[in-house]
């Protein structure tokens, strides 16, 4: 299977897609997968637009609106995660993960899917210390701080992450993982960077909560974007622990191809994994009680509202009018919370009476 790993999209589909096709033809190969690593911008009108965290000159509604409208359609099935450019009013509506469009999947805040064989988990936005513990409490129409806020990382999501017990194979955040120049060439990095020169050796560039996830689930594969520049690295887990190849993608259209010949390209269409859906239960007020909670019960919960739901698709849902290029709205008004029916009910497996959103979760800490 083949994989293309995108840094930050920016809103640019046309483009990256155009170039997996040009790619193909040069290589004579066949891209399975594309996965982004945040500042994906799902806009999918004016309003959206203003939901970003963006300069005004840098406000463009680019391409994505039109594989929300179904002028076009993805041709390669795209995960992506959250960054700190995004329309966040959107991606709140798929808080637990969800259809953005058809063949593109929100992986969520922070999430598991598995594609084929292959378990791709992730986590959306960056880490800010000062909202680490403040619970989801955004909501829009957006004041200027809020707009900000919103993709910052909280505690709750990381928790959840952090209750995986499966192993997975691709882990993608926005975010380094704090401590990642260890483990490559932070010499050329600074180089290159002379603005990183500090971070780099004060050991306060990236996340800590990525650092954290890094050092729990030890994937063999961890992507990340978000400074704009390539930089690999591999670390050891230990003496004779598993290894992680981590990659800094850069963006739109300088995309990373990776191989991986040991999953298989024989797959069903993308299915959520019952490994991360244990966290919507009632009972996920307990995480903030305990780290280490018995979620035996949550499991078989979630596993008997699956079995009782049965094979139906997850389905796309409109939740907002598009983009009309004709019509361009200059004062566009800013709407308030959508229940988007991808991520919640009907469609959702879990009814919308057994979640709890996390605004409702009150952390101890």
């Amino acid at each position: 299977m083949k994989i293309a790993v995108e840094g930050c999209m920016h809103g640019e589909l046309d483009k990256v897609y155009d170039t997996m096709r040009r790619l193909e033809e040069a290589e004579g190969i066949k891209i399975d997968l594309l996965i982004c690593c945040g500042d994906f911008q799902a806009v999918r009108n004016e309003s959206d637009l203003h939901c970003v965290n963006v300069k005004p000159k840098y406000r463009t509604m680019n391409s994505f609106w039109k594989y929300y409208s179904g002028q076009a359609v993805a041709p390669y099935p795209t995960i992506f995660i959250g960054g700190n450019h995004e329309a966040s009013n959107y991606l709140w509506e798929l808080y637990y993960g969800g259809w953005a469009a058809p063949n593109i999947y929100f992986l969520g805040f922070a999430g598991v899917v598995k594609f084929g064989n292959i378990r791709i988990g992730g986590m959306s936005g960056i880490h800010k210390q000062n909202d680490y513990y403040s619970g989801h409490h955004e909501r829009p129409p957006y004041s200027e701080g809020n707009k900000i806020s919103v993709y910052h990382v909280r505690h709750y999501d990381v928790l959840k992450l952090m209750h995986v017990k499966e192993p997975l194979d691709i882990f993608i955040s926005h975010d380094w993982p704090v401590g990642i120049t260890e483990y490559g060439n932070w010499q050329k990095l600074i180089q290159e960077k002379r603005h990183f020169e500090e971070e780099v050796r004060t050991r306060t560039l990236g996340s800590q909560s990525a650092a954290k996830l890094l050092s729990k689930l030890k994937p063999p594969y961890w992507f990340s974007a978000h400074l704009h520049c390539k930089f690999p690295a591999i670390i050891q887990h230990g003496e004779d622990g598993p290894t992680t190849k981590f990659l800094a993608c850069l963006l739109r259209r300088h995309f990373l191809q990776v191989l991986l010949s040991h999953l298989s390209r024989s797959f069903d269409p993308l299915q959520i994994s019952l490994c991360y859906t244990f966290v919507l239960s009632k009972s996920c007020q307990s995480i903030f009680r305990n780290e280490e909670l018995d979620i035996q019960n949550d499991r078989q919960w979630v596993r008997s509202k699956l079995n009782a739901r049965g094979a139906k698709p997850f389905d796309f849902v409109q939740t907002a009018p598009p983009f009309n290029p004709s019509m361009p709205v200059d004062n566009p008004h800013i709407a308030g919370v959508n229940r988007n029916a991808s991520s919640s009910q009907p469609a959702h497996p879990l009814n919308n009476d057994d979640i709890e959103l996390p605004d409702e979760i009150e952390d101890d800490e």
